[in-house]
């Protein structure tokens, strides 16, 4: 993908595709290409996903596109089923899980400004909690408890 006055085209499944854990996400849009103003990004969930956390400086919303998520935000955790659309604003305490009955979920992000969604391309590989800590330093992500269950 590049940046041009042409727009962006992508078919099912195109785009560049990285894996967290089991999960993985293919960017649909980063910040170079949007001058910064969001990332769309489509994930297939089967793992846990992360644990509770807060970003300083994005807000990041959910489109659920298949399946079925859990999602806490705030104090509140809703399950998502297709077709439900969930806000996080910045600074709110949030994390999500497909424990919802499904194998998988398949959901669009949304992060509000671009950014953040280079932290997935860090934390690729296996789990290690030292890089984790250093990285939310970094992108300004606060650790706020364990994964859901």
């Amino acid at each position: 993908m590049s940046s041009s006055h042409e727009g962006i085209i992508l078919g099912a499944g195109e785009g560049k595709t990285i894996s967290v854990l089991r999960d993985s996400y293919t960017y649909k849009a980063a910040k170079e290409e949007t001058g910064g103003a969001y990332a769309l990004i489509e994930g297939e969930v089967v793992g846990d996903g992360p644990p509770p956390h807060i970003h300083a400086a994005e807000e990041e919303a959910f489109y659920v596109l298949e399946g079925e998520l859990n999602v806490l935000v705030g104090e509140r955790t809703v399950t998502a089923t297709a077709g439900a659309f969930v806000l996080v604003p910045r600074g709110t305490v949030h994390t999500f899980s497909k424990k919802a009955g499904t194998a998988s979920a398949k959901i669009l992000i949304i992060i509000s400004p671009a950014g953040f969604e280079k932290f997935f391309e860090e934390i690729a590989g296996p789990p290690d909690l030292e890089k984790l800590m250093a990285l939310a330093a970094k992108y300004n992500l606060k650790i706020a408890g364990q994964p859901q269950a």
